[in-house]
């Protein structure tokens, strides 16, 4: 079974991009480092049971938001430490539960039971955890839930 890997492209900062995310993943381990003449060429690493692997090409291609990496959280506090983490430093904060981090890569932090509320069996509620999902930056997956089943 053939097997798919992210593959992220970066000016010269693979190494500083894995380390951060491997910080910040609970489940994640560096499987191998590449250099060619003492400087970085590439690296191998896995976020939650996903590999990637990151180069260092240089600057001719940069990150938009056309991809993006989208992370489901169990909890609110799941949502607050990765949206402060991968916002650190240069990150950006975008509309519904978008951010950029640092190195421009985009991301989706939003909770696992949005896509329920969205799909939901009654359209009224769907609506309006749209509604209030469209108003937010950062995800509240409590102002959604209440957002959701508000009668």
């Amino acid at each position: 079974m053939p097997t798919i890997t992210p593959f992220l492209w970066f000016d010269t900062q693979a190494e500083d991009a894995m380390l951060l995310y491997t910080s910040i993943f609970k489940r994640s381990k560096v499987i191998a480092l590449h250099r060619a003449q003492g400087k970085v060429v590439s690296a191998q690493f896995e976020l939650e049971d996903q590999r990637f692997i990151a180069l260092n090409a240089g600057p001719m291609y940069r990150f938009t938001e056309a991809i993006s990496f989208f992370v489901a959280c169990d909890t609110q506090e799941e949502i607050d430490e990765l949206w402060a983490k991968l916002t650190a430093d240069g990150g950006a904060p975008s509309r519904c539960g978008w951010l950029k981090d640092k190195f421009g890569l985009s991301w989706q932090i939003v909770p696992k039971t949005l896509g329920s509320m969205l799909g939901g069996p009654d359209p009224a509620a769907s609506k309006r955890a749209l509604d209030a999902m469209l108003a937010m930056d950062k995800l509240d997956l409590q102002a959604l839930e209440r957002a959701y089943s508000r009668a």
